[in-house]
Protein backbone atom coordinates (compact mmCIF):
# COMPACT_ATOMS: atom_id res chain seq x y z
CA UNK A 1 0.00 0.00 0.00
CA UNK A 2 2.93 2.03 0.77
CA UNK A 3 4.65 1.95 -2.15
CA UNK A 4 1.15 2.58 -4.49
CA UNK A 5 0.78 6.06 -2.09
CA UNK A 6 4.44 6.92 -3.40
CA UNK A 7 4.28 6.43 -6.93
CA UNK A 8 0.82 8.51 -6.72
CA UNK A 9 2.85 10.88 -4.79
CA UNK A 10 5.72 10.79 -7.33
CA UNK A 11 3.03 11.01 -10.26
CA UNK A 12 1.73 14.17 -8.42
CA UNK A 13 5.32 15.90 -8.16
CA UNK A 14 5.93 15.17 -12.02
CA UNK A 15 2.72 16.56 -13.45
CA UNK A 16 2.95 19.75 -10.84
CA UNK A 17 6.80 20.25 -11.92
CA UNK A 18 5.38 20.31 -15.47
CA UNK A 19 2.58 22.40 -15.08
CA UNK A 20 5.07 24.88 -12.91
CA UNK A 21 7.36 24.68 -16.23
CA UNK A 22 4.53 25.12 -18.36
CA UNK A 23 3.85 28.13 -16.50
CA UNK A 24 7.07 29.50 -16.24
CA UNK A 25 7.38 29.00 -20.25
CA UNK A 26 4.60 31.16 -20.76
CA UNK A 27 5.32 34.15 -18.39
CA UNK A 28 8.66 33.92 -20.64
CA UNK A 29 7.24 33.63 -23.83
CA UNK A 30 4.41 36.57 -22.82
CA UNK A 31 7.59 38.81 -21.69
CA UNK A 32 8.77 38.25 -25.06
CA UNK A 33 6.14 39.16 -27.05
CA UNK A 34 5.76 41.94 -25.18
CA UNK A 35 8.83 43.21 -25.24
CA UNK A 36 8.62 43.55 -28.99
CA UNK A 37 8.42 46.99 -30.46
CA UNK A 38 4.76 48.27 -30.15
CA UNK A 39 5.31 52.06 -31.13
CA UNK A 40 2.83 53.11 -33.27
CA UNK A 41 3.82 52.74 -36.99
CA UNK A 42 4.18 56.83 -37.70
CA UNK A 43 6.63 56.83 -34.56
CA UNK A 44 9.05 54.35 -36.04
CA UNK A 45 9.60 56.73 -38.84
CA UNK A 46 10.24 59.36 -36.83
CA UNK A 47 12.41 57.67 -34.50
CA UNK A 48 14.39 56.55 -37.79
CA UNK A 49 14.61 60.41 -38.76
CA UNK A 50 15.74 61.52 -35.35
CA UNK A 51 18.62 58.90 -35.30
CA UNK A 52 19.84 58.89 -38.28
CA UNK A 53 19.71 63.09 -39.34
CA UNK A 54 22.17 62.66 -41.69
CA UNK A 55 20.24 60.50 -43.59
CA UNK A 56 17.26 61.89 -43.92
CA UNK A 57 15.98 65.54 -45.34
CA UNK A 58 12.33 66.38 -44.40
CA UNK A 59 9.60 69.57 -45.17
CA UNK A 60 6.67 69.40 -44.03
CA UNK A 61 3.57 73.05 -44.75
CA UNK A 62 0.24 73.41 -43.51
CA UNK A 63 -1.50 76.27 -44.54
CA UNK A 64 1.70 78.09 -45.98
CA UNK A 65 2.94 77.31 -42.75
CA UNK A 66 6.43 75.40 -42.00
CA UNK A 67 5.64 73.42 -39.36
CA UNK A 68 8.73 71.34 -39.81
CA UNK A 69 12.29 71.05 -41.81
CA UNK A 70 15.65 68.85 -41.57
CA UNK A 71 18.54 69.39 -44.23
CA UNK A 72 15.81 71.18 -46.39
CA UNK A 73 18.83 71.84 -49.20
CA UNK A 74 20.45 69.00 -49.02
CA UNK A 75 20.69 67.39 -52.64
CA UNK A 76 19.51 64.22 -52.60
CA UNK A 77 18.98 61.36 -55.10
CA UNK A 78 15.33 61.42 -55.84
CA UNK A 79 14.56 57.84 -57.29
CA UNK A 80 11.08 57.53 -59.47
CA UNK A 81 9.85 60.70 -57.20
CA UNK A 82 11.36 62.84 -60.17
CA UNK A 83 8.69 61.30 -62.69
CA UNK A 84 6.29 64.19 -61.00
CA UNK A 85 8.83 66.72 -63.74
CA UNK A 86 7.80 64.51 -66.34
CA UNK A 87 4.48 64.31 -65.41
CA UNK A 88 4.12 67.63 -65.63
CA UNK A 89 5.62 68.46 -69.04
CA UNK A 90 3.29 65.80 -70.19
CA UNK A 91 -0.07 67.89 -68.97
CA UNK A 92 1.85 70.75 -70.84
CA UNK A 93 2.22 69.45 -73.72
CA UNK A 94 -1.36 67.48 -73.95
CA UNK A 95 -3.32 71.37 -73.04
CA UNK A 96 -1.07 72.82 -76.02
CA UNK A 97 -1.85 70.32 -78.71
CA UNK A 98 2.38 68.96 -78.75
CA UNK A 99 0.79 65.09 -77.71
CA UNK A 100 -2.33 63.98 -78.10
CA UNK A 101 -3.13 61.99 -75.09
CA UNK A 102 -5.51 59.63 -76.85
CA UNK A 103 -2.80 58.47 -79.10
CA UNK A 104 -2.39 54.95 -79.06
CA UNK A 105 0.98 53.19 -78.75
CA UNK A 106 1.64 49.80 -79.25
CA UNK A 107 2.87 47.76 -76.03
CA UNK A 108 5.74 46.13 -77.97
CA UNK A 109 6.90 49.80 -78.51
CA UNK A 110 6.93 50.48 -74.49
CA UNK A 111 7.92 46.85 -73.17
CA UNK A 112 11.36 47.22 -75.42
CA UNK A 113 11.61 49.19 -72.59
CA UNK A 114 11.28 46.87 -69.73
CA UNK A 115 14.23 44.78 -68.11
CA UNK A 116 12.76 42.02 -66.25
CA UNK A 117 12.74 41.78 -61.91
CA UNK A 118 14.13 45.63 -62.54
CA UNK A 119 11.61 47.60 -60.97
CA UNK A 120 9.54 45.39 -58.14
CA UNK A 121 7.33 44.07 -60.44
CA UNK A 122 5.93 47.75 -61.58
CA UNK A 123 5.71 47.00 -65.18
CA UNK A 124 3.79 44.14 -64.89
CA UNK A 125 1.25 45.14 -62.43
CA UNK A 126 0.34 47.90 -64.67
CA UNK A 127 -0.13 46.07 -67.29
CA UNK A 128 -2.42 43.53 -65.22
CA UNK A 129 -4.31 46.90 -64.42
CA UNK A 130 -4.88 47.54 -68.12
CA UNK A 131 -6.03 44.89 -69.08
CA UNK A 132 -9.79 45.82 -69.60
CA UNK A 133 -8.55 48.87 -71.77
CA UNK A 134 -6.00 47.25 -74.20
CA UNK A 135 -7.31 47.17 -77.88
CA UNK A 136 -5.55 45.62 -80.49
CA UNK A 137 -2.54 45.47 -78.04
CA UNK A 138 -1.85 49.20 -78.04
CA UNK A 139 -2.54 51.33 -74.89
CA UNK A 140 -3.27 55.43 -75.02
CA UNK A 141 -0.68 57.88 -73.83
CA UNK A 142 -2.75 59.14 -71.29
CA UNK A 143 -2.91 55.43 -69.73
CA UNK A 144 0.71 55.51 -70.24
CA UNK A 145 1.38 58.36 -68.27
CA UNK A 146 -0.71 56.94 -65.59
CA UNK A 147 1.18 53.94 -65.08
CA UNK A 148 4.37 56.44 -65.10
CA UNK A 149 3.22 57.61 -61.76
CA UNK A 150 0.84 55.37 -59.96
CA UNK A 151 2.91 52.33 -60.74
CA UNK A 152 5.94 54.02 -61.43
CA UNK A 153 6.20 51.74 -64.46
CA UNK A 154 10.31 52.68 -65.52
CA UNK A 155 9.45 51.36 -68.87
CA UNK A 156 6.40 53.61 -69.33
CA UNK A 157 8.89 56.41 -67.80
CA UNK A 158 12.01 55.60 -70.67
CA UNK A 159 9.21 55.42 -73.46
CA UNK A 160 7.68 59.44 -72.43
CA UNK A 161 11.25 60.99 -71.89
CA UNK A 162 11.85 59.81 -75.36
CA UNK A 163 8.29 61.37 -76.60
CA UNK A 164 8.11 63.98 -74.62
CA UNK A 165 11.86 65.27 -75.62
CA UNK A 166 14.25 65.17 -72.65
CA UNK A 167 15.39 69.32 -73.65
CA UNK A 168 11.86 69.84 -72.85
CA UNK A 169 11.24 68.02 -69.51
CA UNK A 170 14.85 69.47 -67.85
CA UNK A 171 13.30 73.12 -69.41
CA UNK A 172 10.21 72.72 -67.13
CA UNK A 173 12.95 72.79 -64.41
CA UNK A 174 13.27 76.21 -64.89
CA UNK A 175 9.29 77.31 -65.45
CA UNK A 176 8.76 75.56 -62.16
CA UNK A 177 11.63 77.68 -60.61
CA UNK A 178 13.83 75.17 -58.48
CA UNK A 179 16.98 75.77 -58.24
CA UNK A 180 18.85 72.27 -56.98
CA UNK A 181 17.17 69.98 -59.50
CA UNK A 182 19.26 68.44 -61.38
CA UNK A 183 18.81 67.07 -65.25
CA UNK A 184 17.00 63.98 -65.94
CA UNK A 185 17.99 60.68 -67.81
CA UNK A 186 16.91 58.33 -69.74
CA UNK A 187 16.20 55.60 -66.50
CA UNK A 188 16.31 51.99 -67.85
CA UNK A 189 19.14 53.15 -70.35
CA UNK A 190 21.63 54.12 -67.15
CA UNK A 191 21.22 50.54 -66.05
CA UNK A 192 23.66 49.25 -68.93
CA UNK A 193 26.25 51.80 -68.77
CA UNK A 194 28.99 49.86 -66.90
CA UNK A 195 28.88 47.15 -69.62
CA UNK A 196 28.31 49.68 -72.62
CA UNK A 197 31.34 51.93 -71.41
CA UNK A 198 33.71 49.61 -69.86
CA UNK A 199 32.72 46.05 -71.47
CA UNK A 200 36.04 44.78 -70.27
CA UNK A 201 36.27 45.82 -66.37
CA UNK A 202 34.60 43.25 -63.46
CA UNK A 203 33.97 44.12 -59.68
CA UNK A 204 35.73 46.72 -58.23
CA UNK A 205 37.78 48.26 -61.14
CA UNK A 206 33.70 48.53 -63.08
CA UNK A 207 32.92 50.35 -59.92
CA UNK A 208 35.46 52.71 -60.12
CA UNK A 209 35.36 53.64 -63.31
CA UNK A 210 31.66 54.24 -63.22
CA UNK A 211 32.11 55.85 -59.76
CA UNK A 212 34.40 58.57 -61.89
CA UNK A 213 31.91 59.44 -64.66
CA UNK A 214 30.81 62.83 -64.13
CA UNK A 215 27.10 63.42 -63.90
CA UNK A 216 27.47 64.88 -67.90
CA UNK A 217 29.13 61.99 -69.15
CA UNK A 218 26.95 59.58 -67.29
CA UNK A 219 23.66 61.25 -69.15
CA UNK A 220 25.39 61.31 -72.50
CA UNK A 221 26.01 57.75 -71.69
CA UNK A 222 22.43 57.09 -71.15
CA UNK A 223 21.47 59.31 -74.30
CA UNK A 224 23.09 56.53 -76.46
CA UNK A 225 21.81 53.42 -75.07
CA UNK A 226 18.56 54.67 -75.59
CA UNK A 227 19.41 55.67 -79.22
CA UNK A 228 20.19 51.62 -79.17
CA UNK A 229 17.15 50.23 -77.52
CA UNK A 230 14.82 52.28 -79.40
CA UNK A 231 16.42 51.20 -82.83
CA UNK A 232 17.10 47.07 -81.51
CA UNK A 233 13.89 45.79 -79.96
CA UNK A 234 15.98 42.81 -78.79
CA UNK A 235 18.64 45.08 -77.16
CA UNK A 236 17.35 44.16 -73.48
CA UNK A 237 18.45 40.77 -72.46
CA UNK A 238 18.68 41.49 -68.67
CA UNK A 239 19.71 43.61 -66.33
CA UNK A 240 23.55 42.64 -65.79
CA UNK A 241 25.68 44.16 -62.60
CA UNK A 242 23.11 43.86 -60.38
CA UNK A 243 25.57 43.55 -56.77
CA UNK A 244 24.53 45.69 -54.61
CA UNK A 245 27.53 47.71 -54.70
CA UNK A 246 26.75 48.59 -58.24
CA UNK A 247 23.44 49.21 -57.09
CA UNK A 248 24.47 52.29 -54.50
CA UNK A 249 26.54 53.37 -57.09
CA UNK A 250 23.34 53.65 -59.49
CA UNK A 251 21.35 55.01 -56.82
CA UNK A 252 24.10 57.62 -56.60
CA UNK A 253 24.20 58.73 -59.84
CA UNK A 254 20.25 59.23 -59.89
CA UNK A 255 19.38 63.05 -60.01
CA UNK A 256 19.00 64.72 -57.03
CA UNK A 257 17.31 67.70 -56.16
CA UNK A 258 16.33 68.43 -52.55
CA UNK A 259 13.05 68.74 -50.41
CA UNK A 260 12.49 72.36 -50.53
CA UNK A 261 12.54 72.08 -54.21
CA UNK A 262 9.77 69.48 -53.87
CA UNK A 263 7.77 71.19 -51.35
CA UNK A 264 7.56 73.55 -53.92
CA UNK A 265 6.77 71.52 -56.54
CA UNK A 266 4.05 70.33 -54.41
CA UNK A 267 2.77 73.55 -53.56
CA UNK A 268 1.94 74.90 -56.91
CA UNK A 269 -0.06 71.59 -58.08
CA UNK A 270 -2.09 72.25 -54.72
CA UNK A 271 -2.80 75.60 -55.35
CA UNK A 272 -4.62 75.37 -58.18
CA UNK A 273 -3.16 79.09 -59.03
CA UNK A 274 0.29 77.89 -61.35
CA UNK A 275 -0.66 75.73 -64.35
CA UNK A 276 -3.46 76.50 -66.55
CA UNK A 277 -7.27 75.04 -65.97
CA UNK A 278 -6.51 72.59 -68.70
CA UNK A 279 -3.07 71.82 -67.38
CA UNK A 280 -4.33 71.54 -64.17
CA UNK A 281 -7.01 68.84 -65.35
CA UNK A 282 -4.08 66.65 -67.07
CA UNK A 283 -2.48 66.77 -64.18
CA UNK A 284 -5.08 65.89 -61.86
CA UNK A 285 -5.93 62.69 -64.05
CA UNK A 286 -2.61 61.24 -63.29
CA UNK A 287 -1.64 62.52 -59.88
CA UNK A 288 -4.86 62.37 -58.02
CA UNK A 289 -5.05 58.72 -58.22
CA UNK A 290 -5.38 58.55 -54.95
CA UNK A 291 -9.05 59.82 -54.93
CA UNK A 292 -10.05 56.94 -56.74
CA UNK A 293 -10.61 55.05 -53.44
CA UNK A 294 -14.16 56.06 -52.12
CA UNK A 295 -13.19 56.78 -48.94
CA UNK A 296 -10.25 58.96 -49.64
CA UNK A 297 -13.20 61.55 -51.45
CA UNK A 298 -15.05 61.67 -47.72
CA UNK A 299 -12.25 63.77 -46.36
CA UNK A 300 -10.40 64.84 -49.32
CA UNK A 301 -10.66 67.31 -52.12
CA UNK A 302 -7.55 67.13 -53.67
CA UNK A 303 -4.58 64.89 -53.18
CA UNK A 304 -1.37 63.38 -55.05
CA UNK A 305 1.81 62.08 -54.27
CA UNK A 306 4.76 60.14 -55.90
CA UNK A 307 7.48 58.34 -53.97
CA UNK A 308 10.40 55.86 -55.11
CA UNK A 309 12.94 53.55 -53.85
CA UNK A 310 16.12 52.14 -54.71
CA UNK A 311 18.21 49.52 -52.93
CA UNK A 312 19.48 52.26 -50.17
CA UNK A 313 17.18 55.05 -51.10
CA UNK A 314 13.33 55.69 -50.61
CA UNK A 315 12.16 59.07 -51.31
CA UNK A 316 8.17 60.62 -51.48
CA UNK A 317 6.83 63.70 -52.24
CA UNK A 318 2.50 64.57 -51.53
CA UNK A 319 0.28 67.26 -51.43
CA UNK A 320 -3.60 67.48 -50.37
CA UNK A 321 -6.43 69.81 -49.15
CA UNK A 322 -8.92 68.19 -47.48
CA UNK A 323 -12.45 68.98 -47.10
CA UNK A 324 -12.24 71.81 -44.93
CA UNK A 325 -9.81 73.87 -46.72
CA UNK A 326 -6.40 72.49 -44.92
CA UNK A 327 -3.21 72.48 -47.10
CA UNK A 328 -0.46 70.61 -46.73
CA UNK A 329 3.00 69.70 -48.88
CA UNK A 330 5.30 66.89 -47.45
CA UNK A 331 8.33 65.48 -49.44
CA UNK A 332 11.02 63.16 -47.20
CA UNK A 333 14.16 61.66 -49.18
CA UNK A 334 16.44 58.82 -47.37
CA UNK A 335 19.65 58.06 -48.32
CA UNK A 336 22.36 55.39 -47.90
CA UNK A 337 19.68 53.20 -45.94
CA UNK A 338 20.61 49.45 -44.69
CA UNK A 339 18.40 46.82 -45.62
CA UNK A 340 16.39 46.62 -42.28
CA UNK A 341 16.16 50.14 -42.19
CA UNK A 342 14.48 49.85 -45.96
CA UNK A 343 11.75 47.66 -44.29
CA UNK A 344 10.75 49.80 -41.45
CA UNK A 345 10.33 52.31 -43.57
CA UNK A 346 8.10 50.40 -46.48
CA UNK A 347 5.77 49.08 -43.67
CA UNK A 348 5.70 52.58 -41.80
CA UNK A 349 5.47 54.86 -44.54
CA UNK A 350 1.93 55.00 -45.42
CA UNK A 351 1.14 55.35 -41.59
CA UNK A 352 3.89 57.84 -41.25
CA UNK A 353 2.12 59.96 -44.31
CA UNK A 354 -1.54 59.93 -43.46
CA UNK A 355 -1.03 61.08 -39.52
CA UNK A 356 0.33 63.76 -40.93
CA UNK A 357 -2.11 64.47 -42.86
CA UNK A 358 -4.99 63.82 -40.30
CA UNK A 359 -3.15 64.38 -36.59
CA UNK A 360 -2.69 67.98 -35.63
CA UNK A 361 -0.87 66.38 -32.55
CA UNK A 362 1.08 64.44 -34.66
CA UNK A 363 2.22 67.39 -36.97
CA UNK A 364 3.18 68.99 -33.53
CA UNK A 365 5.30 66.36 -32.68
CA UNK A 366 6.89 66.40 -35.79
CA UNK A 367 7.54 70.41 -35.35
CA UNK A 368 9.28 70.07 -32.01
CA UNK A 369 11.14 66.67 -32.50
CA UNK A 370 12.75 67.89 -35.75
CA UNK A 371 13.54 71.31 -35.35
CA UNK A 372 15.74 70.56 -32.65
CA UNK A 373 17.73 67.72 -34.47
CA UNK A 374 20.79 69.47 -35.64
CA UNK A 375 23.22 67.99 -38.15
CA UNK A 376 27.25 67.90 -37.16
Amino acid sequence: MNRIIKKILLGVALISGLILLSSIGLVIYAKIVNSKDSAPKESKVLKLINDNPEKCALKLVRNDTIIAELNPQKPMSLASTMKVIIAIEYACQASNGMVNPDEEVGLLDLNRYYVARSDGGAHPAWLKSIREETQNDSISIREIASGMIRYSSNANTEWLCDKLGLVNINNQLNKLGVKSHEDIFYPVSSLFIGDEEFPDLQDEELETAVTEMSQEEYRESANRIHSKMKADTNYIKRERNKEIRMQKIRSNKLPKSTVEDYVKIMKKINSRTHFTPSEQAYLDEIMEYLLKNPANKKWLKHAGKKGGSTAIVLTSAIYATDLKGNTTELAYFFEDLSQREMRRLKLNKNQFELKILTNQKFRDTIGYTLNIVTVE
